[in-house]
This record gives structure tokens, C-alpha cells and sequence, in this order.
């Protein structure tokens, strides 16, 4: 769904059907005590670019808002993880780097002569 950012992510909802407003991001848990997300952090959030990039199966994201040092601005800090090596992954739109060769590439019809 297209989110308020104007950027497409998978996480976002929104229902403004018959004068309902509710917008959520269902990647971030609300936590018991804490401010909790809000449309605007869309704008700067990860998560869009990264499943743009990487759409590996296997790759799990994990997200929470956080305060910047001194709390000053929220931001959306993003996590990931491959279900395949049970391990973090760095850089999430590059993905943990084994997914990835078990992806064949079609043989061209040059090779096959």
C-alpha cells in the first residue's frame, strides 16, 4: 500500500472508508510506555527501499521507533535477518549473500548449442 511518504511498503495500512482514520504500520509492535510510530516517520523510513532491493524470502525485518541522541527527532531503526543462515544481515538490501547463489540464472540459447 502506498504509504503517506508516496513510497510503496508491505507494513503500511490505511482505512479511511466510510469516515474511518486509521493509518498503522504493522512491522512496528506498540510498545507498552513508548511514543509509538505516526504517518510522518514514513517519510524517513528504510524498510520501502529495502524490500525495493531485496526480495529474498528468506530475509526477515524488524523495526522500532527511536529517539535520536539527546531526543531530538524519532527516526524508524531497522533490523534484519536470514531465516536460511539464522544469522543478522549488515546490509539489508543486499541481503546475507547465500540466498542469493541458489537463484539460477536461465541459460541463454548461445550456451545450449
Amino acid at each position: 500500500m502506498r504509504t503517506p511518504a508516496g513510497s510503496e511498503c508491505p507494513f503500511f495500512y490505511a482505512d479511511f472508508n466510510r469516515g474511518r482514520n486509521k493509518q498503522e504500520c504493522r512491522l512496528i509492535e506498540p510498545a507498552p510506555g513508548r511514543r509509538g510510530w505516526t504517518p510522518d516517520l514514513c517519510g524517513r523510513c528504510a524498510v520501502p527501499r529495502i524490500r525495493m532491493a531485496n526480495a529474498c524470502p528468506n530475509l526477515i525485518l524488524e523495526a522500532e521507533v527511536a529517539s535520536r541522541p539527546l531526543g531530538i527527532g524519532r527516526r524508524v531503526r531497522v533490523s534484519a535477518s536470514c531465516t536460511r543462515t539464522l544469522a543478522p544481515v549488515a546490509v539489508p538490501e543486499i541481503g546475507c549473500g547465500l540466498c542469493h547463489e541458489h537463484f539460477s540464472q536461465p541459460d541463454s540459447p548461445d550456451e545450449a548449442a
